[in-house]
């Protein structure tokens, strides 16, 4: 499969991160701390730029949170952590840009819902106040246009245009039309207003999956603004990392999309990062970018009722994600390690050959001794129970990103 190219977009800045015009798909998240917490918020930021999100958005709904905004931008910068903050906005953005300017400096993008921002002249009128601000200030904003919250009027509009003139379409094909519109429209209003071409990207969110996929393909062909992909809500484990990727994934591998989010609902005290994984792994599952070595790891059947293997390629997943963020510092292109986790003799050996470093496991009755394979010849034999296993596996592994991937000077 030949994964499509993007279309040429705009090329817009969100602090040091491009977005469009031939620069590399970013990665996105978003916090679901208490903004008004800087603490609790600027330490989850945290978490998420180390797991690999390029952009993070907070939400920015009351006085407090906007004026938390400064010092959870301190903090990271503190830190040394330089991820781009994007305040998300609805109902009342407007009104807290104008009274808090720290936050509004704070920032480096601002998402606009347009269906979220009032209606007729006041609508207009606080849609122009952030677009003012953002003009002033230099910042990117996001017209992010969502399914749950479209702005009824155009919609009963369309539908009115439907009945007159005998249209034919469905409700989901005018659903789908009114949110292209609603996006281009209001982009066309924010450079009537003094935004550049070059401070705007537009996003049109749904859940589910195929509208989602029919809308972008419209709304790539009708305009040239970087384009942010994303279901608006994913659901939870399995489900919305299926859909999530199902979804970008035919969008991307067509070209369409300049930053994605993995919009995942986490289980109680469930970790925020699994939406930037998510995001990640779908990037370099299509071979767009790499962003951690990869595991490949067997799934298992009746010759491999030790779990072992199982609590093995498990360990070297968590070791690999602890470590990710001081080997991208020290080690350049450790990114593109492949490493092998396999639980028996069939597909085992030839599995580990073809990765950089690989680990065939016996299987149920099998002779207890696991061949370990470095750029496909066979490197030594490991011996012992799960403990010596992974830690002489690890080990193997670290040497050979010392050798491979020299440190930075």
């Amino acid at each position: 499969m030949t994964i499509g190219k993007r279309k040429d977009t705009f090329g817009i800045k969100v602090g040091h991160i491009q977005i469009g015009g031939g620069a590399p798909i970013v990665v996105q998240s978003m916090t679901n701390t208490d903004t008004a917490d800087a603490g609790t918020t600027a330490a989850q930021c945290l978490e998420l730029a180390r797991a690999g999100s390029e952009l993070v958005r907070i939400t920015v709904n009351v006085p407090e949170a906007a004026q938390a905004v400064p010092e959870i931008r301190r903090r990271l910068d503190d830190a040394g952590c330089d991820v781009p903050l994007i305040g998300d906005f609805h109902y009342n953005g407007h009104v807290l840009l104008k009274r808090h300017p720290e936050c509004a400096a704070s920032l480096a993008k601002f998402r606009i819902n347009p269906g979220n921002v009032g209606r007729g002249t006041r609508g207009d009128d606080n849609f122009a106040t952030i677009c003012g601000i953002a003009r002033d200030h230099g910042k990117a904003v996001r017209i992010g246009v969502n399914g749950g919250s479209l702005d009824q009027e155009l919609v009963m509009q369309k539908m009115q245009e439907n009945t007159d003139n005998q249209l034919g379409k469905s409700s989901e094909q005018i659903l789908n039309e009114c949110m292209v519109i609603s996006a281009l429209d209001s982009t066309a209003q924010a450079i009537d207003l003094g935004l550049s071409e070059n401070l705007i990207a537009i996003s049109c969110k749904v859940s589910n999956p195929t509208h989602l996929i029919s809308i972008y393909r419209e709304l790539s062909a009708q305009t040239r603004q970087p384009l942010h992909l994303g279901l608006t809500e994913a659901g939870i484990g399995i489900k919305g990392t299926v859909w999530s990727s199902v979804a970008m994934g035919v969008l991307l591998a067509e070209g369409i999309g300049d930053t994605i989010r993995v919009s995942l609902t986490p289980r109680p005290d469930g970790d925020r990062r699994e939406e930037v994984w998510a995001a990640c792994e779908m990037l370099q599952a299509l071979g767009i970018r790499s962003f951690a070595p990869t595991v490949t790891a067997c799934p298992g059947c009746g010759r491999t009722t030790s779990t072992t293997f199982q609590k093995l390629a498990q360990r070297v997943e968590e070791h690999v994600r602890e470590h990710m963020p001081t080997w991208k510092l020290k080690h350049p292109g450790v990114e593109d390690l492949e490493l092998a986790v396999m639980g028996c003799i069939v597909n085992g050996p030839g599995e580990s050959k073809s990765a950089n470093v690989g680990i065939s496991l016996p299987g149920a009755g099998e002779s207890p001794k696991c061949p370990v394979f470095v750029d496909g010849r066979q490197f030594t034999v490991l011996e012992g129970n799960y403990d010596r296993l992974a830690t002489d596996f690890l080990q193997i592994v670290e040497n050979y990103i010392a050798e491979r991937y020299p440190n930075r000077p």
